[in-house]
């Protein structure tokens, strides 16, 4: 079967649990309205996503060898998505992550690495994994043996290729700059939150952010604002700003991952900028009305008619 898009990263299973007000003490209990597992990650997040959008997908990661692998290759599986090139990796977990959701939308974490850690692609499978239109590289800065030099040999095979490139990272700090430098010119869409553009530009403003990137090299930068939007900047240094869609946030994890696999979805349908812009805004606010990372989405028509009906936040 080919596919319209390889997503190579991050893989993590989140277990979610809403709403929760406090930790109880000892060994007491809480109940709470909600419990569930989802496939999640910079990747993981992003291709169910995809899928559950209408492309055909490969996943190109890493599991461990334990009964949360099972789960999460048996969900991408149930999704329709190819899971050839993802690794099983013995003697460490799979990565995972428990999400305590608050009221407020707070969502603090506790996670273990894991397989993310371990996963790198051989040269014998660049062809493979590089083989669709469009690859989408999510989760640098927690893909430790696929970080830097290995990253720079796979999007140098994409573009090769004439695939159009994807890049979105996770754990930005001031020292991330030195490691996905070396990635720009490689990289046609730059999709980070626009706190981590600032962060490791060391800019105030999403212009002056998008301008620095642009200046070393990335064709493209998408940054989401959270509530406010999303900014873009094409390779002529034209600008959009767009505002969120009015909705009853209930958890915001996994809606930069939604609004990837929107706006990828967006290039496969070659959708103008403004109307992918809208459907990947349009993908994160349904993820957000609900809990976990593959919420709200149910199909492409339902996330178009969404587009075309919901109320946007005013300016």
């Amino acid at each position: 079967m080919a596919h319209d898009v390889s997503v190579i990263g991050l893989y993590i299973l989140d277990i979610l649990g809403r709403p929760v007000d406090r930790i109880p003490e000892g060994g007491n209990v809480e109940f709470i309205d909600e419990i569930r597992l989802t496939v999640a990650g910079t990747a993981g997040g992003t291709v169910v996503d995809l899928a559950k959008l209408g492309l055909n997908c490969l996943a190109v990661g890493a599991v461990g060898d334990d009964e949360k692998a099972d789960f999460v290759l048996s969900t991408l599986q149930r999704f329709g998505v190819d899971t050839a090139e993802m690794q099983r990796i013995p003697g460490v977990p799979t990565s995972a992550t428990i999400l305590n959701i608050r009221r407020n939308g707070e969502r603090p974490a506790l996670h273990v690495r894991g397989a993310s850690g371990h996963f790198e692609i051989a040269a014998e499978a660049l062809d493979r994994v590089t083989a669709a239109p469009i690859v989408h590289l999510g989760g640098t800065g927690l893909l430790d043996r696929l970080d830097g030099e290995p990253s720079r040999v796979l999007l140098e095979a994409a573009k090769a290729k004439d695939r159009i490139v994807t890049f979105d990272l996770l754990g930005a700090s001031e020292k991330t700059l030195s490691l996905i430098r070396p990635l720009f010119p490689y990289i046609d869409y730059f999709m980070p939150s626009v706190e981590e553009a600032m962060l490791i530009s060391g800019r105030k403003t999403a212009e002056d952010a998008a301008l620095f990137f642009c200046d070393l090299g990335v064709k493209h930068c998408v940054f989401t604002l959270g509530g406010d939007g999303v900014y873009f900047m094409d390779p002529d240094r034209k600008t959009v700003k767009l505002p969120a869609f009015e909705i009853d946030v209930v958890d915001t994890t996994g809606c930069g991952d939604a609004f990837n696999a929107g706006f990828i979805t967006g290039l496969h349908h070659k959708m103008d900028t403004e109307t992918s812009l809208k459907f990947a805004q349009a993908s994160a606010a349904l993820v957000a009305t609900g809990l976990g990372s593959d919420a709200g989405i149910t199909s492409f028509e339902g996330t178009q008619a969404f587009m075309r009906t919901a109320r946007v936040k005013a300016n």
